[in-house]
């Protein structure tokens, strides 16, 4: 059995604390945005919906490091962090200038998709609270010192961010590190962010940098050689074939260029249409891939934030249980039930992931 050396719960404030940026959500629904007339409003945020998930759905403490521009938006987006459970002590608020010519927070458009039409994302992000933090911003020791977390949760979403946010990424990972904190990265590159600062030339450089400080290491196919440039041949780029074999053959080699990942988590999709997927997950760990159970022609109502609940499941599984198997198991059972309801974060509960990972099916619970 694959273990990893967690501190013990009742030694730590926080079972688990994420450090990243949370956008409002603006959500036409059924519709697009560019004819949209109205829209729903939700919070998110990759690193955010893993602690998220982890609160409403696991029950278990967690908190969230950013930081808003204080303002109506910054206080409704605190408002849902609230409405999650999500401690909010560790949120910096920078005065807000009255038209955000020096900070904002920022806003995200997305789009489902249906059939033949895929998800769209337009994120409106320049100049917000949480881009402009820098090293120095946040008292990590005292976080992981005197308050103490059993797990450290961030990712590639907010290393994009500016030329500041990775030096946040790795004076957190030493600090916590230091103080015997488990630490995860979910690598969760996105084209858009870093297509103005250098690209993929840029991401690799500085999650090449983050990585020799990471535990457990998330992230697809596309992650992986996108920011950290493992192409293994016969494992498809486009996200078009389900390659398991492919993707053991890039963990494999991804652990033996970074001896200090203890865990990797890794997402297998076929996007057949943008509402059916084929969905499942591995888990390296202990020098052994453990794999969850494949799920064919998932029906998926919203594909945002899947990969997230994955991230969360996984987490959860090895916080409860210490296990990779059961880890890998949760987090794909979460993944796969968060993309059955709108919005970035997940709506599922316990008792579901536990029934789906027993093997249940969609019958009416009465």
């Amino acid at each position: 059995m694959a273990r990893l050396d967690l501190k013990p719960a009742n030694e730590c404030r926080y079972d688990q604390i994420s450090l990243g940026e949370i956008m409002l959500r603006l959500d036409p629904g059924e519709g697009r945005i560019h004819t949209a007339r109205e829209f729903r409003v939700w919070e998110g945020g990759g690193e955010y919906n893993v602690a998220r998930g982890l609160r409403r759905c696991f029950g278990l403490r967690t908190a969230v490091v950013t930081a808003f521009a204080d303002n109506a938006i910054g206080r409704l987006i605190e408002d849902f962090i609230l409405q999650g459970g999500v401690d909010t002590s560790l949120i910096r608020w920078v005065p807000y200038d009255g038209i955000g010519r020096t900070v904002r927070n920022g806003l995200n458009f997305t789009e489902r998709g249906f059939g033949i039409r895929g998800a769209v994302g337009v994120s409106d992000r320049g100049l917000t609270a949480a881009s402009q933090l820098k090293k120095g911003d946040i008292d990590w020791d005292d976080i992981f010192s005197i308050l103490k977390t059993r797990w450290f949760h961030t990712g590639g979403i907010f290393a994009a961010l500016s030329e500041t946010t990775p030096q946040v990424v790795e004076e957190a990972m030493i600090a916590a590190k230091k103080n015997g904190t488990i630490v995860s990265y979910d690598l969760n590159y996105r084209p858009s962010l870093w297509k103005s600062i250098g690209g993929k030339e840029k991401a690799q450089e500085v999650n090449q940098r983050l990585a020799p400080y990471v535990d457990v290491m998330i992230g697809n196919e596309e992650d992986f050689t996108a920011c950290l440039g493992f192409e293994v041949e016969g494992v498809d780029q486009k996200l078009t074939e389900l390659n398991i074999g492919g993707f053991k053959k890039m963990i494999e080699r991804a652990v033996k260029v970074y001896p200090n990942f203890k865990a990797v988590g890794t997402t297998l999709r076929t996007v057949k249409t943008a509402s059916i997927n084929d969905w499942g997950a591995i888990c390296w760990a202990d020098g052994k891939v453990y794999e969850a159970a494949h799920r064919e022609n998932l029906e998926i109502l919203d594909r945002v934030g899947g990969g997230d609940s994955f991230a969360s499941g996984l987490i959860y599984g090895f916080l409860t249980f210490n296990d990779a198997q059961k880890a890998v198991e949760y987090g794909a059972a979460h993944g796969a039930l968060a993309m059955t309801t709108p919005g970035d974060t997940s709506m599922a509960t316990l008792k579901e992931v536990e029934k789906m990972v027993a093997g249940g099916g969609a019958r009416v619970d009465r």
